[in-house]
């Protein structure tokens, strides 16, 4: 009778599970969706940024901030530049850290490992936003310095955790056997190593998407990086907070657009890992099959 039940739950589980999951995509669907549409469309629906009246007063659907501007038409505005440095900047670490890593993980020099990481460990061992600052006051400010920084001190961790990824299969059995058979370099860090660890990057890039967000936030919350007065969401927050009692929605909307952001991505992101292939990979014309199970068999 017990393992009667224990078939019962079992077989009733995978439905459940599968709807909580399509629950899950569909929401964090949604929540991506918002912020992304207003980044991308709302420049086009806003209207004259120039137009001032009173600031903190109930004109328009959501007020108006410091300065008396339209708070809609500043939350149409205002996302590109938060959104498009943070997608560009953690697209940039791992474009640079990728590579880094998985050449790494499967070299046999020792000395060439060496050389590839320690420089490396020297940026983790500064606090990003200490980082953040000191670079921002040497550069040139502009959307472009800050995709640069960001991206910089994504590096780091973005290469340490391809190669920690990569390590066990690079110096495999598998990876042996394909060396022995002389497979090209491209075919065995990327088509073995990066099908392999595919999952595990997934992950982190939610992750690191919203670590990219966070120090893209802050810089424009401290004025680095845009101006005082422009339109973007975190200076909204920063700005309008002095009036969050007469005019709440000029602080409320923006943040909300910033959780939305985040909590859309990392709900996309844990479910595409969850219903991701396992550490699969056939190498086609090739010595192995690895087997959805870990192991290898020869052909």
């Amino acid at each position: 009778m017990s393992a009667a039940r224990g078939r019962g739950r079992a077989a009733t589980g995978g439905p459940v599970s599968a709807a909580r999951g399509r629950r899950r995509a569909a929401t964090g669907t949604v929540l991506l969706a918002v912020p992304l549409l207003v980044a991308l469309v709302g420049p086009v629906l806003a209207g004259d940024p120039a137009e001032r009246g009173r600031p903190f007063t109930a004109d328009g659907p959501l007020g108006t901030d410091f300065v008396g501007r339209d708070v809609l038409d500043q939350l149409l505005l205002g996302g590109r530049s938060v959104v498009g440095v943070a997608v560009a900047a953690t697209a940039l670490a791992y474009l640079l850290g990728v590579p880094l890593g998985w050449w790494a993980a499967t070299t046999r020099r020792r000395w060439l490992d060496e050389l590839l990481m320690r420089p490396l460990d020297l940026l983790l061992a500064v606090p990003a936003l200490l980082l953040l600052i000191l670079l921002s006051a040497t550069a040139p400010r502009g959307p472009v310095t800050l995709v640069l920084i960001v991206a910089l001190i994504g590096l780091p961790e973005v290469a340490r955790i391809s190669r920690a990824a990569a390590l066990p299969l690079a110096h495999g059995p598998a990876m042996e056997a394909m060396r022995l058979y002389r497979e090209s370099w491209w075919r065995r860090a990327v088509g073995y190593v990066g099908r392999g660890v595919r999952r595990v990057l997934l992950a982190d890039a939610g992750v690191r998407f919203i670590g990219a967000l966070y120090l893209v936030a802050t810089a424009s919350f401290l004025g680095i990086g845009v101006a005082p007065d422009a339109a973007d969401w975190a200076v909204m927050v920063d700005r309008n907070r002095a009036g969050l009692a007469l005019q709440p929605w000029a602080v409320v909307a923006p943040a909300l657009l910033v959780v939305a952001l985040a909590v859309g991505v990392n709900l996309l992101t844990d479910e595409l890992v969850r219903k991701g292939p396992l550490l699969t990979h056939t190498v086609e014309k090739g010595p192995l099959l690895t087997t959805a199970s870990g192991g290898e068999a020869a052909r």
